[in-house]
Order: C-alpha cells, then sequence, then structure tokens
C-alpha cells in the first residue's frame, strides 16, 4: 500500500507557464493536459487552460497544477492550492475519503472519472481542499 500527497497549486490561465517555470527550476518532466484534450470546454476562450497538469524531476520535487474555469469561484488567497492525496487501490482511497470527509464539505463525491477509477474533492473541517484519487497511467 502506497499513498502519496502532492501540493497542487490553483490559477486562472496561468497554470501552463506556472508549469514550465517550476520545471526550468527543479528540471524533470512536464504533463498538461488541457480543457480542449479532455472534451471538458467550457468557454472558448479557456479551451486550451490546463485542466490537468504536473511537474515531476528526478529529484522527488512534485506539484500539480490547474486553471480554475471562470464559471467557478477562485481567489488568489483563498483557494490557491490543494492537497492532492493519490493511492494506488480504491479500497485504500476509499478508507481515507471516508475518514477526511467527517465533518467536511463535499465538493465532488467520490466516484469514477474518466481519467481515474476514483476520484473526488472535499474541503476539511479545518478548511483544507483535498483532491483525492486513484493513480491511473498517463497515455498522452
Amino acid at each position: 500500500m502506497s499513498v502519496t500527497t502532492t501540493t497542487h497549486l490553483n490559477f486562472r490561465g496561468t497554470a501552463r507557464q506556472a508549469l514550465d517555470f517550476y520545471q526550468s527550476v527543479f528540471g524533470g518532466r512536464t504533463a498538461a493536459v488541457t480543457y480542449k484534450d479532455a472534451g471538458a470546454v467550457q468557454v472558448e476562450s479557456e479551451a486550451d487552460w490546463v485542466m490537468w497538469g504536473e511537474v515531476v524531476g528526478d529529484s522527488g520535487f512534485h506539484v500539480m497544477a490547474f486553471d480554475v474555469p471562470s464559471g467557478q469561484r477562485w481567489d488568489r488567497g483563498e483557494n490557491s492550492f490543494y492537497v492532492s492525496l493519490r493511492g494506488e487501490s480504491t479500497d485504500e482511497i476509499t478508507a481515507l475519503w471516508e475518514k477526511l470527509r467527517e465533518g467536511a464539505t463535499i465538493v465532488s463525491p467520490l466516484e469514477p472519472a474518466q481519467w481515474s477509477p476514483l476520484y473526488g474533492m472535499l474541503t476539511d473541517r479545518f478548511g483544507v481542499t483535498w483532491v483525492v484519487d486513484v493513480a491511473a497511467p498517463y497515455n498522452g
């Protein structure tokens, strides 16, 4: 059983530039899926914004990022990051989700998603927003 946490940064239209910058600082590889790539465009001018992205360095550095769509509330000082909790099995992630959701506000229920066997988001009773999912291979 293996679980990791990763800082998940939230931007409004500048996630790709941030990922490129962090990659230039820490090295490693960058992966990014746009809203257009995922078939999830809500606003045409945001089609090339990052829906999911990350930089993974050989040193162990790992950061995730996305662009918050204009239809969702975003405040740089209020929700500028999430903690990403990723595990290898649905049983493992479900058990952790059940514990985290005590007193939490569910943003997105834990359920299968296009990119993961399980994905959910909640804001815990301390105001920390967690993005929870089961790791799936990236086939980009």
